[in-house]
């Protein structure tokens, strides 16, 4: 059983960053794959970033590859997700999950936050 609380978000300028955080309860997040999604008005929730409990390489959409990283702290219970050369097509809100395996579907993990808007004005 893990509960997820999301916080970080807010409005800033493209081209801005942010830092998201993802503070768990419960199970350590150690046991867990960690990601990112993110869903904007009348659209579909997607896939942003996930990374795994032991060493290797995350995983990243191909839209913010290069821009955003994500990294936890297993000490801490916490997930982060940096995100930098924001645009507007960022906008969303973004939710982390915790699932088994690193994946990119949204249905493979098994707990999610309540989400943090971001905001990129233009």
């Amino acid at each position: 059983q893990v509960q997820l609380v999301e916080s970080g978000g807010g409005l800033v300028q493209a081209g801005g960053s942010l830092r998201l955080s993802c503070a768990a309860s419960g199970r350590t997040l150690s046991l867990y794959v960690m990601g990112w999604f993110r869903q904007a008005p009348g659209k579909e929730r997607e896939f942003v970033a996930a990374i795994r409990g032991s060493s290797g390489n995350n995983l990243y959409a191909d839209s913010v590859k290069g821009r955003f990283t994500v990294s936890r702290d297993n000490a801490k219970n916490t997930m982060y997700l940096q995100m930098n050369s924001l645009k507007p097509e960022d906008t969303a809100v973004y939710y982390c999950a915790a699932g088994g395996i690193v994946t990119m579907r949204s249905v493979n993990y098994d707990y999610w936050g309540q989400g943090t808007q971001v905001t990129v004005s233009s």
